[in-house]
């Protein structure tokens, strides 16, 4: 594991460990869970511009299978 040396204004170190007091944890743990939670969405971020990037200029095919997944344009039977 690694040492990380954060600058911040007073008050703001102030409440987190207000905050960390409160959740019964330390103010390492409360970066740590910040900074799980700040990966998991740039992730995510990627994943999605990725897909994005792969379906770009395929919004006719898309609409197409989506509309095939739904079942419409198939035939109804009435019961």
């Amino acid at each position: 594991m690694a040492a990380l040396i954060i600058r911040l204004p007073d008050g703001k170190r102030e409440r987190l460990k207000d905050l960390a007091r409160a959740r019964k944890q330390s103010v390492t743990k409360l970066f740590d869970e910040m900074a799980t939670v700040l990966l998991a969405e740039y992730d995510a971020e990627t994943r999605f511009r990725v897909r994005a990037a792969r379906g770009a200029g395929k919004t006719r095919r898309g609409l197409q299978l989506l509309a095939k997944a739904r079942g419409e344009g198939k035939m109804r039977r009435s019961g």
